[in-house]
Order: C-alpha cells, then sequence, then structure tokens
C-alpha cells in the first residue's frame, strides 16, 4: 500500500494485519480520487471505518485542509497513528477512537451548538468516505442514513462516497442523499451520493 499523489506520493503505508480490516487498495483509491479531482483541495475530508487512514492520508497528501479520522479498533487505530508519524504528519488532522455512530451524533449535536468565542464551529464536510467491514452490511444504511438526514455536518454541495461490496445494492436515495455514479471495479464498488437540492 502507497500513497498514490500529491506531497507524498510513492511513500509506503503500512496496513493492518489479519482479515478484519480490508484497505482500500491503491487503483480504488486513485478511482476515488479521479473522480474527485480538485474538490479535495483546501477542504475538510471525514475519512468514515479509517482503518490503516489510507484514504484520508491520500485526502492530506492532495490538499485537504482538515481531515478527520474515525475508527474504533484499537489494532487499526495503532497502524493508522503509526502511518502519520511515519510520514510526518503533525497537523491538519483529527483521529477519533469511537464508533462511527458515536462521533456523527458528537458532530450533529457540536454543529447545532453556537460557535465558541475562542473556536470555529465544528462539522461540516465538503467529502465523506465510508468503507465499513463488507460483512457489516447494517453499517451502510445505518451511516447513509444519518448522513442524509443530520443537518450541519456536511457542507453545502458535499460529496458521500461509500464503498462496497460489487454485489452489495445500496439505495438509490438515503434521506436527503442521492445516489448520482456508481463505479464498479473488480469486485468492488464505489457509491457517490450528493445532497438533493431543497434537501
Amino acid at each position: 500500500m502507497r500513497i498514490i499523489a500529491g506531497m507524498y506520493g510513492s511513500r509506503r503505508l503500512e496496513a493492518p494485519p489479519g482479515l478484519h480490516t480490508r484497505p482500500t487498495s491503491d487503483r480504488l483509491r486513485e478511482t476515488v480520487f479521479n473522480v474527485l479531482a480538485q474538490r479535495v483541495d483546501g477542504g475538510a475530508f471525514l475519512d468514515l471505518y479509517a482503518g490503516s487512514g489510507a484514504v484520508g492520508l491520500e485526502a492530506l497528501s492532495r490538499g485537504a485542509a482538515q481531515v478527520t479520522f474515525v475508527e474504533r479498533s484499537p489494532g487499526a487505530l495503532k497502524v493508522l497513528r503509526r502511518n502519520l508519524e511515519r510520514l510526518g504528519i503533525e497537523s491538519g488532522f483529527a483521529v477519533h477512537a469511537e464508533s462511527v455512530a458515536a462521533f456523527l451524533r458528537s458532530a450533529a449535536k457540536a454543529s447545532s451548538k453556537p460557535i465558541p468565542q475562542e473556536g470555529t464551529k465544528p462539522g461540516r464536510y465538503e467529502v465523506v468516505f465510508l468503507d465499513p467491514p463488507y460483512d457489516a452490511a447494517g453499517e451502510y444504511a445505518a451511516t447513509l442514513g444519518v448522513l442524509g438526514e443530520t443537518q450541519g455536518v456536511l457542507a453545502p454541495g458535499a460529496l458521500v462516497i461509500a464503498e462496497h461490496r460489487r454485489k452489495q445494492s445500496l439505495e438509490e436515495r438515503y434521506g436527503g442523499l442521492k445516489r448520482t455514479r456508481l463505479l464498479e471495479q473488480g469486485d468492488a464498488a464505489l457509491s457517490f451520493y450528493a445532497v438533493e437540492a431543497g434537501a
């Protein structure tokens, strides 16, 4: 596994051992970022079920202003933090060691509060990538459902990308999210969702 392009291009990454975490392949990551093009540069990127952090690290390499990693597996978190150290990344990111459901609940609650005097309003992601374990099919509906129904987490014009098995069908709509594109590559697929106008 390696960073494909940007300031950390060609640098190698560590992957968590075992079969529980499935890193997004280099080829699939390249497809994701080819579609995203300039959207990542200067934006806030949310990497859910982050695993080794490969997708979020690719976003940082390509100029994302802030990447938030959410991962609850202790083993994957160790690898993610080692990858950040290996690349020498010391700022522009946050790591949340909790479940995606817990993180989204907190993010939604924080986004509805007034902006504190000394800080900035949290949340508001331009790009969200989610890659739950393929066997945890319920995670897709739960996470996309929350993102489609919660105000304040997604920035205007945000894009949500779900990596899933090619044979697994995701819904065309989850609340205010509507699928705009489906890309298939080998056994994997990428579903791209955008916030519907007026949602």
